[in-house]
């Protein structure tokens, strides 16, 4: 018996079989190039515009092939006129990503529309609203992908947290309204982040997933902040300091988002980047402080303890500029504002049972009052902004 014991093979060797006998049809397949399956009909042509580039005298394409198959670029057709262009590679495998440069002598301010022939008759569109040339990437660029983040981000979350010693100061009731005002205003950014999310995503690549993307970055974030939930509140038993970090990082994470669309806006000439907007942004994001020092409002949290939690929460949008202004991808887009919607689930589901009454009722009136406030006040304030 010992020396049967002693010659059995290893458990974890009796589970890559399935694995290893998998791998072996899989390339038998792949060696016999797929016996009996042929191609019937004509090519599937997909290609997904990533990202427009426009410099002196050039627009350049970067192209991602979606489709199953091949695809060849034949020629560019810029407002019904065609044009000479040149092209990384002659063609794109499934996948693939290239580089499409037109020479044209597009117009400051000018509208276009681009067209993108292949060798089989298909065509790739792309629409250039507003014409702008695309600012180098320099030390003086990021420098103002800083500043628009500061405006955007930092600054008013800083401001709304100034609320803190009048809230203070409110009874016991107040504050699980003012708890359930936050709620409103995290439930409107998780919306407003999954269906900005979903339409980034649906723009990029099918292949790398499209909407599909948002809502892993949901998933991902929700049960990564849950364990972090986890590990919190057994070192704050019973006080809001975890709470209130959880609305920082959920908050955060919306602003990487809302960055992200903010430095590709500008890097593409639509969006100017005037008072009205500044404003607009200030009144918005101020609301996102009172949401992150409503669960410590009962606590004395030490300055350096809410100074970490306002660059949590705004530091993120100049993050988020840098990157669209410089390397904006949709697919990647759709998946950071998924990981927004993740966060600010996970801190709704967090922050929703401290609102409760004394009868144990969720929904009570001073409740159902601060989530209608919340919402209306985040809808009216992103009335101002227009990016």
């Amino acid at each position: 018996m010992e020396a049967a014991t002693a010659t059995r093979a290893p458990g974890w060797l009796a589970a890559l079989l399935p694995v290893g006998l998998l791998g072996a049809a899989i390339g038998l397949f792949l060696l016999f190039d797929a016996p009996g399956l042929e191609r019937n009909g004509i090519p599937v042509e997909e290609v997904a515009v990533e990202r427009t580039v426009l410099r002196p005298g050039e627009i350049e394409l970067s192209l991602r092939n979606d489709g199953p198959d091949a695809v060849q670029i034949e020629q560019a057709i810029v407002n019904d006129g065609f044009a000479a262009f040149e092209q990384d590679d002659d063609e794109l495998g499934r996948l693939d990503r290239s580089k499409v440069t037109i020479d044209y002598p597009w117009i400051e301010g000018e509208a276009y529309e681009v067209v993108l022939l292949t060798a089989t008759g298909g065509t790739v569109d792309q629409s250039i609203e507003v014409a702008a040339e695309t600012p180098e990437a320099d030390a003086g660029f990021y420098g103002l992908m800083a500043l628009i983040g500061l405006y955007v981000g930092l600054i008013p979350v800083a401001i709304g947290m100034l609320w803190l010693p009048w809230m203070r100061r409110l009874d016991r009731r107040w504050m699980q309204f003012l708890l359930a005002l936050t709620l409103g205003l995290l439930v409107f950014l998780g919306i407003d982040a999954a269906l900005e999310g979903l339409a980034l995503g649906a723009s990029g690549a099918e292949s790398l997933g499209g909407g599909a993307l948002m809502w892993l970055g949901a998933a991902i974030a929700y049960l990564v902040l849950a364990g972090v939930d986890g590990v919190l509140s057994r070192r704050d038993r019973g006080g809001g300091t975890h709470v209130a970090l959880l609305v920082a990082i959920g908050i955060g994470l919306h602003n990487l988002g809302e960055g992200l669309v903010i430095g590709s806006a500008y890097a593409v000439g639509s969006l100017a980047l005037g008072a009205a907007l500044v404003v607009g942004f200030a009144l918005h994001n101020t609301t996102e402080g009172l949401a992150i020092v409503a669960p410590v409002a009962e606590e004395r949290a030490p300055v350096r303890l809410l100074a970490l939690l306002g660059l949590i929460a705004g530091a993120p949008a100049i993050l988020g500029a840098w990157v669209g202004a410089s390397a904006f991808n949709p697919s990647l887009a759709a998946l950071l504002f998924g990981l927004g919607v993740g966060a600010i689930a996970r801190v709704v589901v967090q922050i929703a049972p401290q609102v409760r009454d004394s009868d144990g009722r969720l929904l009570h009136p001073l409740a159902a009052g601060g989530l209608i406030a919340g919402l209306v006040l985040m809808y009216v304030t992103g009335l101002l902004i227009s990016v």
